[in-house]
C-alpha cells in the first residue's frame, strides 16, 4: 500500500488554467489569453489590461472582428450592464488600435 501512496504523491497535480468566454465570439480561452474590458464604480467603460481593477469585467479575444461585433451587436453593454457612451467606444476602438495593431475605426 506504500508504493501506491509514494507513486501518487510523485506526480505533480497539474496547474489550474481560469477560462473565461469572448462576449464577441463566445469561444474560450485561457483568462490571460483574453482582454479585459471593465465597467468602474463610477460608471465608465476601460480596458483593464492587468485583470485586476475593481467592477464588472467582460472579456474580448484579439480578433478585432470581436470588438466590433461585441459593440455593434450589444454583447459588451449586456455582459458589462451598462450604456456604452461615444467616449467609451471611442475609448475602446483607440486601446484595440494600439493592442492588436489594427486601426480605430
Amino acid at each position: 500500500m506504500s508504493d501506491r501512496m509514494s507513486a501518487t504523491r510523485a506526480r505533480p497535480r497539474p496547474k489550474h488554467v481560469p477560462q473565461r468566454t469572448c462576449v464577441g465570439c463566445r469561444s474560450t480561452s485561457a483568462k490571460r489569453e483574453l482582454i479585459r474590458l471593465v465597467r468602474t464604480p463610477a460608471g465608465d467603460v476601460q480596458p483593464d489590461p492587468t485583470g485586476k481593477r475593481p467592477g464588472r469585467g467582460a472579456y474580448l479575444c484579439q480578433d478585432p472582428e470581436c470588438w466590433e461585433r461585441a459593440i455593434k451587436k450589444g454583447r459588451l453593454e449586456n455582459a458589462l450592464s451598462t450604456r456604452l457612451s461615444p467616449e467609451d467606444v471611442e475609448n475602446i476602438h483607440r486601446f484595440r488600435a494600439e493592442r492588436t495593431g489594427v486601426d480605430a475605426s
